[in-house]
C-alpha cells in the first residue's frame, strides 16, 4: 500500500504540474527521495502512465484510457448527455454536469449551446469547489472538515474571485445555506470574467447530491437577466437527471 500511495503522490505531482518537470523537482514536490521516486517513475514508463524527454517528466498518454474508462462506467458521466442536449437546447447555453474529488471538481460531461464561452473547458479539468458550480457541491459537504481544507488550500481564510470581489469562509458558508434554501445559485464573473452560470444540486436523497449541472455563457447573454426563471429550469434538469439515476 505504501508503494501504490507513492504511485499515486507522483502522479498527482505530474497532473498538478501542468508542463514537464524534472526529476528533482518531481520528489520535492512528492516529499520523496530522487531514487524512490526515478524507481517509480521508470514502472510508470513502462506501462505508458509517463513519458518523459529532454524537458522532463509528465502524464503519458495510457492515462487517457483510465478517463475513457471512467466516462463510460460512470453512470453520472453516462445519463447527463440526454438532459444536457435538452437544456443547451432551451437556453442556448451550455450545459454541463460536474462531480467532486475532494475538495476540486470536475466536468464529465457537457454540450455546447448557440451562444458558446470565450474559453474551452476540457473534460478532467480540476476545477475549485468555491467559485461557480463547485457552490452546488460544496453545499453538501460536511463544513466543518470543508472549512480546514479550503483555508489549506488558499492559504488564508477567503478566496478572490475574478471580479475582484474578496469573500471570507464566513460569508461562503452563508452562500451555500442560502443555495440548499432555494435550491440552486447564480454566478456571474467568479471565476472567468465575463462568464456567468447557475447551477443546481442532482440529489438522490435530500442530503446526498452526486453531481451538479450548470448552464454557462457570456454574461452579456440576456438569459442571465432572470436568474429566478433560469435556476428553475436548471434545477429541472437537475431532478431529471437524478431520475434517470434512479
Amino acid at each position: 500500500m505504501r508503494s501504490l500511495d507513492r504511485a499515486i503522490d507522483v502522479l498527482e505531482v505530474l497532473e498538478a504540474a501542468r508542463a514537464p518537470i524534472r526529476l528533482s523537482e518531481v520528489a520535492r514536490r512528492a516529499g520523496l527521495h530522487v531514487a524512490t521516486t526515478q524507481r517509480i517513475l521508470n514502472a510508470l514508463e513502462e506501462r505508458g502512465r509517463v513519458e518523459h524527454d529532454e524537458a522532463g517528466y509528465r502524464t503519458g498518454v495510457a492515462m487517457l484510457f483510465g478517463a475513457h474508462a471512467y466516462l463510460a462506467t460512470n453512470r453520472v458521466a453516462a445519463a447527463a448527455p440526454i438532459v444536457l442536449q435538452q437544456l443547451a437546447a432551451s437556453t442556448g447555453l451550455t450545459s454541463s454536469v460536474f462531480v467532486r474529488a475532494g475538495i476540486s471538481r470536475a466536468v464529465v460531461a457537457r454540450i455546447q449551446g448557440d451562444d458558446p464561452l470565450r474559453y474551452v473547458l476540457p473534460i478532467g479539468e480540476r476545477l475549485p469547489l468555491y467559485l461557480g458550480a463547485g457552490k452546488v457541491l460544496a453545499a453538501y459537504m460536511d463544513w466543518d472538515a470543508l472549512r480546514p481544507e479550503l483555508e489549506d488550500t488558499l492559504g488564508r481564510p477567503a478566496f478572490i474571485r475574478a471580479n475582484g470581489v474578496e469573500v471570507t469562509l464566513d460569508e461562503f458558508h452563508e452562500e451555500l445555506k442560502e443555495l440548499r434554501t432555494r435550491g440552486w445559485v447564480e454566478s456571474r464573473d467568479e471565476r472567468v470574467s465575463g462568464a456567468s452560470s447557475v447551477g443546481a444540486p442532482v440529489l438522490t436523497s435530500p442530503n446526498v447530491c452526486v453531481a451538479a449541472i450548470q448552464v454557462a455563457g457570456p454574461s452579456r447573454n440576456p438569459a442571465f437577466e432572470d436568474p429566478t426563471s433560469l435556476g428553475d429550469e436548471v434545477h429541472q434538469a437537475a431532478s431529471a437527471l437524478a431520475a434517470r439515476l434512479g
